[in-house]
């Protein structure tokens, strides 16, 4: 398996991984699907991500983003998001597996789903799933999406804390804020957002300090709590990092 020195730079992995699954305004996909999460969703998964989490569900995707996917512009992307939501009766639609921010390229991409979604399909919604390392870079982003009334951002934080941050993403803790930041930018442009934690990783206590920082920063708390799903990868990651369970054994 290709190998990465940890920790890394984020913004910079951010970068050079854009210039692998963008070309042009296409992005890379490796498939499109309806799925049961969100309580029924359709999905175009995606690949390049500026962090390596070590329970990411696409880690190895994500590792070598060049070797993975095809690129789709963002008409196809639509479209085939629309074929399926109309086929299976949703009107949810969603990018994952991978990070849909990483830099300008890829943002214009998401932008132009996002309108063709919101002309083709406007009593639809759209959740963004981010890391919001990049969205928390400038306010630009976070008032390019405010104009999409059919959009709620899923913010996924990684950790409550610098050093846990750099372990289980492995990037540098310098950046642990950054996330943080984008919920600021978000709610301060109006748009529809929730935070999110890998909750598992975590103790109760943790998370409780956790949730009064964030409010201690202005930003909601209701935190979602994610359930960990630990596929033979992912404990051979967190176990190569050192990574250990808080709220369970």
């Amino acid at each position: 398996m290709k190998e990465i020195a940890l920790p890394f730079d984020p913004v910079l992995r951010s970068h050079e991984v854009e210039h692998q699954v963008m070309s042009g305004n296409r992005r890379k996909y490796y498939r499109f699907r309806a799925t049961g999460f969100y309580g029924g969703i359709v999905t175009a998964d995606a690949v390049g991500c500026s962090f390596l989490c070590a329970y990411c569900w696409n880690y190895r995707r994500n590792l070598s983003p060049e070797k993975e996917g095809s690129f789709f512009s963002p008409d196809e992307v639509a479209d085939k998001l629309l074929f399926l939501a109309r086929r299976s009766g949703l009107n949810q639609m969603r990018i994952s597996g991978a990070e849909p921010i990483l830099g300008e390229d890829s943002f214009g991409h998401l932008i132009e789903v996002l309108r063709l979604l919101a002309e083709k399909a406007p009593g639809s919604r759209f959740i963004l799933e981010t890391n919001g390392l990049i969205l928390g870079q400038s306010r630009k982003f976070a008032r390019s999406l405010s104009e999409f009334k059919n959009l709620m951002v899923r913010v996924c934080l990684k950790a409550t804390d610098r050093e846990k941050f750099q372990l289980i993403t492995g990037a540098s803790r310098d950046y642990f804020f950054q996330p943080i930041q984008a919920l600021l930018f978000l709610k301060e442009y109006g748009v529809d957002f929730w935070p999110a934690l890998t909750a598992d990783l975590f103790g109760n206590e943790e998370i409780n300090r956790f949730r009064t920082f964030l409010l201690a920063n202005s930003v909601r708390a209701e935190l979602e709590l994610e359930e960990l799903i630990v596929y033979p990868f992912v404990e051979e990651n967190l176990k190569s990092r050192e990574i250990k369970f808080g709220r369970r054994q």
